[in-house]
């Protein structure tokens, strides 16, 4: 008979260890539950295993049968790479002194079949942001290429793929599936979980954020660059090193416009906030060809809560799907995953009705990167809707909406 997953732990000095007599367990919202051998899949390849600080693992103890904290060691917990979805967070209790966690998600790992494992579900099998067999040295070739350039938006990709290993801008130079087009120091949103900018006294921010707008011709080079030699290309506003890019939609359009009278060849997409429906609408005009539009939420006051508008709001975001759907537009939603909360009974069926209304195309199921107890503590969220899993609400919406597509990276128009 196979053992059941065991609980992991992590000691002062880093080592892994795995606990006899007490089950592997996983949280969503307040909800502690035993891991079962159905909810797992190996460790992927290319996780990262973290260990969380002034934290207490949560296992259940078999002898005493119930849930209990484990004092003098620490959670281990997976950040796990693009395509993946995870299904529960890690299950800890906090001490007093605990400070906010970095900007990642974090899965909890069971020790099963001889192997590590985490509740989670594969949910694009492309391998767009995989950089496992990622030459470094052929990476650095392929920059050199563009030695002395005065394009400073070539630079800036050149410094996001060799210090921040960004997917999208060493997929760039090595000339392959998504060019990144970051155009804007600015945001008109303060989202909780901003990878670019962070205020004083928070986690810090994962990269940094682009300190200039780039000139119509210096987005017109890099687009065309990528357009002419990839087939089924993709270039992208809306990076991670930047804020929001619909802030600087005049450029965009001229960009587009540039692009456009050079070659038809290539999608044109923008990552947003989809704040501003009157700048979405032109660029749909111009020649935008798909957009993917970030949600924590689709409850009014929890998106709210998470992104902090300035000079928007949720129903501005409605109008701009809409309106783009209009132009026949692809439109895909970055759904911002955190269990405890994206797989309540009411936010799921709030995404149905939202689903209707939008008639969105695509959902984007991406994991939230932000510390998950202190992230549902601001959301006011006391799991007072029944919990129906993630992996759940992912069939329920494929039974659904059969049409609607399920995955991780943009798809080419």
């Amino acid at each position: 008979m196979m053992s059941p997953p065991i609980l992991l732990v992590a000691d002062k000095n880093k080592q892994i260890y795995d606990l006899p007599g007490f089950l592997a367990c996983g949280q969503a919202g307040p909800q502690i539950s035993v891991l079962s051998p159905k909810q797992l899949i190996p460790l992927p390849k290319d996780s990262n295993l973290f260990f969380l600080p002034n934290r207490y693992p949560v296992g259940f103890n078999i002898q005493k049968n119930t849930y209990e904290p484990m004092a003098n060691c620490s959670p281990v917990a997976a950040f796990i790479p693009p395509g993946y979805t995870q299904t529960l967070t890690a299950a800890y209790a906090e001490a007093k002194d605990a400070e906010l966690l970095p900007l990642f998600s974090y899965a909890p790992v069971a020790y099963y079949k001889g192997a590590f494992y985490i509740p989670a579900i594969r949910i694009d099998q492309r391998k767009n942001h995989d950089l496992s067999s990622l030459d470094k040295k052929m990476l650095c070739k392929k920059i050199q290429v563009f030695e002395g350039t005065k394009n400073r938006l070539i630079t800036h990709l050149a410094g996001c793929a060799q210090v921040n290993s960004c997917p999208n801008a060493i997929n760039f130079f090595l000339g392959k599936y998504e060019a990144p087009l970051p155009v804007s120091p600015s945001c008109n949103a303060r989202c909780l979980g901003c990878i670019s900018a962070q205020p004083k006294g928070s986690c810090p921010a994962t990269q940094p954020r682009i300190t200039f707008v780039p000139t119509p011709e210096e987005i017109a080079e890099v687009a065309l660059t990528h357009i002419n030699r990839v087939s089924r290309s993709i270039v992208s506003f809306g990076q991670g090193c930047e804020g929001e890019p619909l802030l600087n939609a005049a450029i965009i359009k001229k960009a587009i416009n540039i692009i456009r009278k050079e070659t038809s060849r290539g999608t044109i997409h923008m990552n947003t906030n989809a704040g501003r429906t009157k700048d979405v609408e032109a660029l749909c005009k111009a020649g935008l060809n798909s957009m993917r539009v970030s949600l924590n939420s689709v409850r009014p006051d929890l998106y709210h809560s998470y992104y902090s508008p300035r000079d928007y709001t949720f129903s501005d975001v409605i109008a701009s799907i809409v309106t783009a759907k209009q132009h026949k537009k692809f439109i895909a939603l970055n759904y911002l995953v955190m269990p405890g909360l994206t797989d309540t009974k009411e936010e799921f069926q709030k995404l149905v009705k939202f689903i209707h209304k939008t008639r969105v195309d695509m959902i984007q199921w991406r994991n939230l990167n932000y510390d998950p107890q202190r992230y549902l503590k601001k959301m006011d969220q006391n799991n007072k809707s029944p919990l129906l899993g993630i992996k759940t609400i992912i069939q329920l919406l494929q039974k659904q909406f059969p049409k609607l597509r399920h995955g991780y990276f943009n798809i080419p128009q």
